[in-house]
């Protein structure tokens, strides 16, 4: 995205856009977005042709709030500056050991799964996941990971059944070789599935509620 509509998006999100509809008369636009008047203006149509805002007009100040595509937009900036500043190779997760709906290990168990662990993870893989709540203050980190192209595994088709696309991320805890597993389509905020050749529960001695560190490999 070009960096001019960024810049627009984080003066308009630092006035309270981002939460909600903040009123702003003309001057106070341009003030906010250091420029002029009319070259305010001119953006804001900009920003309203992309679908990165939403306006509201009245008589003397118009109303502007962010739409989830300017979030969006805002969020990417920030995770890309996160990689800049804070991170290196890896990124640690923190969470509590949660317990999943039992349907882990049917789908990890699918051959077509399976050949691909091994051929890309290097190991295959215990019949079952370890759910993770990740910690409120860390349910940003998975937005940097996901914003990193990860282990592509292909989605396949099983006796009439399909099964769909998954992003592997390497990982480790402690010093075991893992991996974090989402789906293509995952629609989880705070939830995060573990992957290992062992059964991380009964190998690391933990159980559901217990704390747990994850290195993710970005």
């Amino acid at each position: 995205m070009d960096e001019k509509y960024t810049f627009a998006l984080r003066k308009l999100a630092l006035i309270g856009g981002m939460d909600d509809y903040v009123a702003v008369s003309s001057r106070e636009l341009g003030d906010t977005l250091e420029m002029s008047q009319q070259s305010a203006s001119k953006r804001i149509l900009e920003l309203l042709d992309q679908g990165l805002i939403v306006r509201d007009l009245g008589a003397r100040k118009q109303r502007i709030k962010l739409t989830p595509a300017g979030i969006d937009a805002l969020k990417k900036e920030y995770n890309e500056y996160r990689r800049i500043f804070e991170l290196t190779d890896h990124i640690t997760i923190h969470g509590s050991v949660k317990d999943g709906m039992g349907e882990g290990g049917y789908y990890i168990g699918q051959k077509g799964y399976v050949d691909q662990f091994v051929d890309k993870l290097g190991f295959k893989p215990y019949s079952g996941t370890l759910n993770v709540c990740v910690d409120k203050e860390d349910v940003g980190k998975l937005d940097v990971i996901r914003g990193t192209a990860g282990i592509y595994i292909n989605g396949f088709t099983d006796e009439g059944r399909s099964f769909g696309a998954v992003i592997a991320y390497k990982a480790k805890i402690k010093n075991i070789d893992c991996a974090v597993v989402v789906p293509e389509r995952s629609h989880y905020v705070d939830v995060i599935e573990i992957i290992c050749q062992y059964h991380l529960r009964r190998t690391l001695s933990i159980g559901t509620g217990d704390r747990v560190d994850v290195r993710v490999s970005l």
